[in-house]
């Protein structure tokens, strides 16, 4: 039962990842034409354009974006705790568990576009989408502590130290 366990919460998690990527895009104003926002927007609008008819935006912040992650996140600690065998009846012990569920799994998505970002400057010339892509959605994060800490040597250290911040944040939850 844990292997299955297992997989059920890789299979929301990943997805749910998906979905605050939408989320994130959208916060960043990115390039929607690029091949990973196509994929992305493609896989969650089934259930997110139909919700935003019913909810409405927030200025930039997609309401119905983050309701159906909100969404995603309650199903699946509902669903991981019963097939653990507990049920579950308390809804604030269960809000609670999927709002921080989404705080670790968007701190996580950042961590991973980072990573990503930082491999692909190295190997790349410049001229992939997904690079470009990609620094558009943490140029933002990364420009302040820039401004601090200037390349040394050539080296910029501002993504590692975004991630170490980003550990330790996770680390308070």
């Amino acid at each position: 039962m844990e292997a299955v366990a297992f997989l059920v919460e890789t299979i929301f998690k990943l997805y749910l990842m998906v979905v605050m990527l939408r989320l994130w895009l959208q916060l960043a104003q990115a390039d929607f034409y690029n091949p990973l926002s196509q994929f992305v927007v493609k896989v969650t609008h089934p259930v997110v354009g139909p919700l935003r008819r019913i909810i409405p935006s927030i200025g930039k912040f997609d309401t119905a974006t983050f309701v159906f992650a909100l969404v995603i996140a309650l199903a699946n600690v509902w669903v991981i705790a019963w097939l653990k065998g507990f049920m579950i009846l308390d809804v604030l012990w269960l809000l609670k568990s999927a709002l921080l569920m989404l705080v670790v799994e968007g701190v996580q998505l950042i961590i991973y576009v980072l990573i990503i970002r930082a491999i692909l400057s190295w190997v790349s010339q410049g001229n992939n989408p997904l690079e470009f892509l990609f620094h558009q959605l943490t140029e933002p994060m990364i420009a302040p502590i820039r401004r601090i800490i200037p390349p040394i040597g050539g080296l910029d250290l501002s993504p590692m130290i975004l991630i170490i911040f980003l550990l330790f944040i996770m680390r308070l939850f």
